[in-house]
């Protein structure tokens, strides 16, 4: 494997004052419930985004939802000025698997069943439509 180049402290704050993003970690639900509901925003307008996750019935989609709150407003931070409609698109959206609660249910003849409590984290990237044909 070859060695990554690190960046100093300084060139990675350069970097990412460019990069508008939000995260969220240790959701209690599983990253296959979460993927779903980030398959629904992903690549879209976020107005149209904030509309899809208010009317879904997913539980997931309340936690997106305020997570794409969160991005915009620290777009809106960055740049100094509100976002115009039509103006920011999720970029990128993804679900990493977090960490697992292993718990165990008393079963028949005195055996015991794994529960598994998965949790995940998510990551949203908001940007403009010129930023993303650069």
């Amino acid at each position: 494997m070859g060695q990554r180049k690190r960046l100093s402290a300084d060139a990675r704050k350069e970097a990412n004052k460019t990069i508008y993003f939000a995260k969220l970690s240790n959701v209690p639900s599983s990253p296959r419930k979460m993927r779903l509901v980030a398959d629904m925003v992903r690549g879209m307008e976020v107005n149209r985004a904030l509309g899809v996750l208010k009317f879904s019935s997913k539980i997931a989609a309340a936690r997106v939802e305020k997570l794409l709150r969160s991005a915009i407003a620290n777009w809106e931070q960055k740049n100094a000025r509100k976002a115009e409609a039509g103006e920011l698109f999720v970029t990128k959206i993804f679900v990493d698997e977090g960490v697992t609660l292993k718990r165990m249910r008393p079963r028949a003849q005195g055996r015991g069943a794994r529960i598994r409590k998965r949790s995940n984290h998510v990551t949203l990237f908001v940007d403009t439509l010129n930023s993303n044909q650069n």
